[in-house]
């Protein structure tokens, strides 16, 4: 089906579902006003006039509370509704090519990286923010994982069958998508961390000590209510439970240390958890982190909620007016001594939950983009040799209606292993090194590729399409430029690479970028990296006559009609054999 119009069939279903749950919204409002009206007049003409039962007040009592609980429920069905409405939008928004900003961008994923940076896999109008529909940070961690760095041929293998199954599955995608609001993510990172840190030690013998003195305390403001005892006596066991407070004072803080994680957090984590439980899955990727789920037979969804209750309770201790009775009935210890009790029994297999959730969140994600993508192929995947060979390919930012698209190879039999691309400026040159870089992430990230046909071997990027000077650091762009050559030519001696050199070099004069580049291409080859460089300087296109057939020259170009610069973003064969600085700049006003 075509993912708009499905988008469009989803979202008029839930705008008229809001529309019929808002009436019964608005009727469920105003019956708790008439009710509370006649529950007032009742109760003065029972308890001033004498001339009402007193059955009457307590029926329209019993029924404002059960108007109360309905009307919670339809807020709650009313606010799912809303989410809904608010995914399809932003689904229909992206296949419009109107997403960027939109959504979590993952810039703080960004780093020292050897192309992240280079094809804006993070950051505003990113990939990651093109595909990230994660829930919990651990999702967003493990999608960024897998666009920062690819996986094995067996791993991705796996991952496409799993995508493939997730793209059909409209229902658990919608699930997912609507447990919180677009801009919440449960902050599972804090867990994670609170789980790998070594139980507190609260024994049964403190919390044992904590609830008899909760109880004595009770036991004690009774008999001196009762005046059995004077007030002294309850200062004095005061006094004793707070010794009992001081002496298992650092258990109970290591307890809680970096567990004061909000309500909603947990809440949303036991949610995606449960629909996960739920889904029968059949992709042997899926049926393996669904199995990794249980303990013990138990489903992870009810650990979570458990804890989701105790942190809850603990928070509740902390409201002004009931923390003085929390404190003396020593509820806090007890709540700790609990969370303790859990995090011994279950913080080991937190870690492994989070992994199964991120995992299942990132594959929904990849998911998501398949089924909005559907005329976009699973690359296939070759075990031997460095090897990229595509037919239509383009750049997946971009949308595919203003798409150009060009066939490149490299590597395998025949195959070049450098293409040194000449052009003019804004003919394409960059996009193109783009739209191969952004595709090769993610195809080996398992996602669908924006192509008629790829197919690839395990391939690392390194990539300078991005280099800036740094004020800061003290670097020029051009000693920005050759460190992250030589990290890409470091890179190229340890695993298999493909290479995108845009501009090489072009902060120097001719004869040493010249020299240069050869040294640097030669170095890449000779580990058997494959690659691309662009170029305006026509010296360099002399490298494929030097460096033989392992090596060829691609062009883009541009024409000029009517006084304007036309370009057609299309690659050919051979040298460029004009260039367009002095047109552009004539055409913007320069005298030159």
């Amino acid at each position: 089906m075509d993912p708009g119009a499905d988008y469009r069939q989803r979202l008029e279903f839930w705008r008229g579902r809001i529309a019929s749950l808002d009436r019964v919204h608005f009727s469920i409002a105003n019956g708790r006003l008439v009710v509370a009206v006649a529950f007032a007049v009742v109760l003065w003409m029972a308890t001033v006039r004498g001339t009402a039962s007193a059955v009457w007040p307590v029926l329209l009592g019993v029924a404002f509370a059960v108007l109360v609980v309905i009307h919670a429920l339809v807020l709650n069905r009313i606010d799912r509704a809303r989410r809904a409405e608010r995914l399809y939008t932003r689904g229909l928004d992206r296949l419009a090519g109107r997403w960027i900003g939109a959504g979590r961008d993952g810039a703080a994923f960004l780093g020292e990286h050897l192309y992240a940076r280079d094809l804006d896999i993070f950051g505003r109008g990113s990939v990651f923010e093109l595909l990230n529909t994660a829930k919990t940070e651990a999702g967003e961690a493990v999608l960024a994982a897998w666009l920062s760095a690819g996986a094995s041929l067996e791993e991705v293998r796996a991952r496409q069958a799993a995508v493939a199954e997730l793209r059909t599955r409209a229902g658990f995608r919608e699930d997912v998508g609507v447990l919180a609001a677009e801009s919440e993510v449960s902050a599972t990172g804090a867990l994670a961390t609170w789980a790998r840190r070594p139980a507190a030690g609260l024994t049964r013998i403190a919390a044992s000590a904590f609830g008899a003195c909760g109880l004595t305390t009770i036991a004690f403001v009774w008999l001196v209510y009762q005046q059995v005892l004077d007030t002294r006596w309850l200062l004095l066991w005061l006094v004793v439970e707070a010794a009992v407070v001081f002496f298992w004072r650092a258990e109970v803080r290591r307890a809680l240390l970096g567990i004061a994680m909000p309500d909603r957090d947990l809440a949303l984590l036991s949610d995606l958890i449960a629909r996960i439980e739920m889904e029968p899955f059949a992709a042997p990727c899926h049926a393996v982190l669904r199995s990794s789920l249980f303990t013990e037979g138990v489903p992870p969804s009810h650990r979570i909620a458990q804890l989701r209750r105790l942190v809850s309770w603990l928070d509740s201790t902390r409201n002004q007016l009931f923390m003085p009775f929390a404190y003396a009935l020593l509820l806090p210890q007890l709540l700790a001594a609990a969370i303790d009790r859990w995090h011994r029994q279950y913080g080991s297999a937190v870690v492994e939950w989070l992994r199964v959730v991120g995992e299942l969140e990132a594959l929904s994600a990849l998911g998501t983009y398949a089924f909005e993508h559907p005329l976009d192929p699973f690359p296939v995947l070759v075990e031997v040799g460095s090897v990229l060979d595509a037919e239509g390919v383009g750049h997946p930012l971009m949308r595919e209606e203003s798409v150009v698209r060009n066939e490149v190879r490299l590597g395998g039999d025949g195959g070049p292993r450098l293409v040194v691309i000449s052009g003019s400026n804004m003919s394409g040159k960059s996009t193109l090194l783009r739209a191969v870089g952004v595709n090769v992430v993610l195809a080996l990230a398992g996602a669908p590729v924006r192509a008629a046909r790829l197919t690839l071997s395990t391939l690392v990027i390194g990539a300078t399409l991005r280099v800036e000077d740094s004020l800061h650091e003290g670097r020029s762009r051009f000693y920005a430029e050759i460190l992250k050559i030589h990290a890409v030519v470091t890179a190229a001696r340890q695993v298999p690479l493909l290479f995108l050199l845009d501009e090489i070099l072009h902060g120097t004069n001719s004869y040493d970028r010249r020299i240069g580049a050869e040294a640097i291409v030669r170095a890449l080859v000779s580990c058997g990296a494959i690659g691309f460089i662009t170029t305006h300087d026509l010296a360099l296109t002399e490298l494929p006559s030097t460096l033989g057939t392992v090596a060829a020259n691609m062009h883009f170009e541009d024409r000029l009609e009517d006084g304007k610069m036309v370009f057609d973003y299309t690659m050919r064969p051979g040298v460029v054999e004009h260039s367009n600085a002095l047109a552009l700049m004539r055409a913007i006003g320069l005298n030159v």
